[in-house]
């Protein structure tokens, strides 16, 4: 469960929703029935093991979600996939109905996605390259996989199977770290920071450069405290 701003929600529902089906709950402190229906939420969703996701948004806080929902009474609750309302309901229910409405978003796991939880777990490759042979799109078994090829040095297959899906948070990491990978970059011995300054001069006039500090950037992750100033030492140059 995360509490969703209008700041996040394109991260955290829109684009999250392409890997698992995300639970919109929008609620307020001054909602008697919000106060119900929001833990029975929490407990059903939390018992899909990460199968489905939960957002809340407090609506008096985040006016541009709610609005986005043309939300008119509350607690108002809707199921997104890929970025859509798929389904959703007004008014607090029972746990049976809202288990019944979060259990159609997950359907029963296909031979491909059996294969890429045994791949998972096992860290072996072959059951991945199986489900792809079912399903060369399936996102768990291409991030998975990528995962090993880099690990393996093995970045220009990890880089051109991140390709064939859809970008997320986790493939965009990825593909950075491959990226990196197949330039040679060591940022173990160098370390992130020491390569950033390096590069500061070169990326304004140096495509390359520029996408090697933006791959940096990514591995360094939001929320290091040097990447806010790295990202304005970024716009300095460029701007």
């Amino acid at each position: 469960m995360i509490d969703v701003t209008d700041a996040t929600f394109e991260q955290e529902v829109l684009l999250r929703s392409s890997e698992v089906p995300v639970v919109v709950d929008l609620w307020a402190p001054w909602c008697g029935p919000c106060q119900t229906l929001g833990p029975i939420i929490e407990r059903v969703v939390d018992a899909t093991d990460g199968a489905v996701a939960l957002a809340k948004v407090n609506v008096d806080d985040n006016p541009a979600i709610s609005g986005s929902f043309q939300v008119k009474s509350i607690p108002a609750v809707f199921a997104l996939k890929d970025g859509k309302v798929v389904d959703g309901f007004i008014g607090a229910l029972p746990e049976e109905a809202v288990a019944e409405f979060v259990a159609k978003l997950t359907p029963a796991p296909s031979e491909a996605d059996l294969l890429v939880d045994e791949g998972v777990r096992a860290g072996s490759e072959e059951p991945l390259r199986q489900a792809l042979e079912l399903q060369p799109d399936h996102p768990g078994a291409i991030g998975a996989l990528a995962a090993l090829l880099i690990a393996r040095d093995e970045p220009d297959e990890a880089i051109a199977l991140l390709g064939k899906i859809p970008e997320t948070p986790e493939t965009r990491l990825l593909a950075a770290e491959a990226r990196l990978a197949a330039q040679k970059v060591d940022v173990q011995s160098v370390g992130v920071g020491d390569l950033l300054d390096g590069l500061l001069d070169r990326v304004r006039d140096d495509p390359a450069a520029r996408q090697e500090f933006l791959d940096l950037l990514e591995t360094l992750g939001s929320d290091d405290p040097r990447t806010t100033d790295y990202r304005k030492a970024l716009a300095a140059r460029l701007f």
